[in-house]
Formats: C-alpha cells, sequence, structure tokens
C-alpha cells in the first residue's frame, strides 16, 4: 500500500530507516521524491524572504532540485563506484528517491520567515537533511556502517563545494559577497 507524501516525509525527518528501504524499493516513489524537495525548496524560499525578498523562492526552489540531483549523482559514484560494500546494489533512481526524500527535514526553513530566526531554522534544518542524508545514502547503497556513509557525504559535499567555488570565480564572483543577498 502506498503511503502518503506527508507520512513518508515524516517517517523521513524521523529518520526511519525502513522509510529510505521502503523508498528505494518502491520505483513509484520517485514523483514522491520530486515533491518532497520541491516543498523543502519552497520552503527554503519562504524562510528567506526577509533576506532576499521574492527572489528567495526562486533560489530556494532552483537550488533545491538542482542540489538534490547533484547530491544523487556524487552520492551513487562515490559510494556505488569508487567505494561500494560488499552488499552495494543500487541504482541512481534508487539514490534520487533516498535521497529526496532526505531532503523533508527543509520544510522547517518556512519558519525562517519569522524576524530573527532565519539563520538559526537554517543551519537546524542543514543539520537535520545531513542526518537525514547519511541515512538515506547508507540505506541506499546498503552499507552496515554509518561511518561509511558519513564518508560518502563529506566527500560528495567537498566536491559539490569546490565545483561551486570554481565556478563562482571562474563568472567573476566573490563567494563571500554571496552572505550580502539583500542585504
Amino acid at each position: 500500500m502506498a503511503q502518503t507524501l506527508i507520512t513518508r516525509m515524516i517517517r523521513a525527518a524521523r529518520l526511519d530507516a525502513a522509510l529510505y528501504e521502503e523508498v528505494e524499493a518502491d520505483r513509484r516513489a520517485m514523483t514522491q521524491a520530486l515533491a518532497a524537495v520541491l516543498l523543502s525548496g519552497l520552503a527554503a524560499g519562504i524562510g528567506g524572504l526577509g533576506k532576499a525578498g521574492p527572489v528567495s523562492l526562486v533560489l530556494g526552489t532552483g537550488g533545491a532540485i538542482s542540489g538534490w540531483l547533484v547530491w544523487a549523482f556524487l552520492a551513487y559514484v562515490i559510494g556505488a563506484k569508487l567505494f561500494p560494500d560488499s552488499d552495494t546494489k543500487t541504482d541512481l533512481g534508487e539514490m534520487l528517491r533516498t535521497i529526496g526524500f532526505a531532503s523533508s527535514p527543509g520544510v522547517v526553513r518556512a519558519a525562517g520567515v519569522i524576524p530573527g530566526l532565519t539563520d538559526g531554522v537554517f543551519v537546524i534544518a542543514a543539520v537535520w537533511m545531513l542526518a537525514a542524508m547519511v541515512v538515506a545514502v547508507r540505506q541506499a547503497l546498503d552499507y552496515r556502517s554509518t561511518s561509511r556513509a558519513v564518508g560518502v557525504c563529506v566527500l560528495g559535499w567537498l566536491v559539490q563545494a569546490t565545483a561551486f567555488l570554481l565556478l563562482l570565480r571562474s563568472q567573476g564572483i566573490d563567494p563571500r559577497s554571496l552572505g550580502q543577498l539583500g542585504g
């Protein structure tokens, strides 16, 4: 029986390993995974309205979708191709589904619209989403070790951050200036 999107997102936010196994196996869950990413991105946009204005809705949603695709690809390549466990059997679709649901805790970022709470809410959401990502990666890659999943996430983050900084610099953008959006 297919569970509702909201029920699955709550379970994902609770770091329920069984949920990640469930969506890993459920090929029909891709639409729900995309919806979780979109809701999380929209929440980020709403939470950022006070700092960046209406552009935050576009940045939040666009960033969520691109981040989802990049993270899933990096986790797949790093975890399944470079550092597989003896039990690792996965494909990109499984990574997309599990990592999509790992964005579920990001819906709390909507509370960032409350003046004075934005930075704190975004930090809490980032840590919570990272924890969900570790569970998602561990389950999708069939790792026995959580530390191995942490390694995949850290390496993926380093690759993504480096690529992002290089892209900004190639465009003549000082990464420090991004904190001044909506100033």
